[in-house]
């Protein structure tokens, strides 16, 4: 396996940590979000660049930045529908 590329973040979130309410914290399990795929999320979902542009400014090519996207949907998906945790992890700007 190829060591990994670092990626260009430029966004530190405010929180870290989001659970559902009502359900203790020792009772959740938990996703963990890398810093690089909330960052994708951002770029793609708040800021509405296309994926060519976000790879760009993320230092990264089209289609890592693709999968980046992907891998934090799809936890993002699963902590919703399972009603588990999501935890930001890697937060190093």
């Amino acid at each position: 396996m190829r060591p990994r590329k670092n990626r260009c973040v430029r966004f530190k979130p405010e929180v870290n940590y989001f659970k559902p309410r009502g359900i203790p914290l020792q009772s959740l399990e938990e996703v963990n979000l890398e810093h690089d795929e909330i960052e994708a999320i951002r770029l793609k979902n708040i800021e509405g660049l296309d994926q060519h542009t976000c790879a760009k400014k993320m230092k990264i090519s089209q289609s890592t930045f693709q999968r980046t996207l992907t891998s934090a949907n799809k936890k993002i998906a699963e902590a919703l529908i399972k009603g588990k945790a999501i935890k930001i992890t890697n937060i190093t700007i």
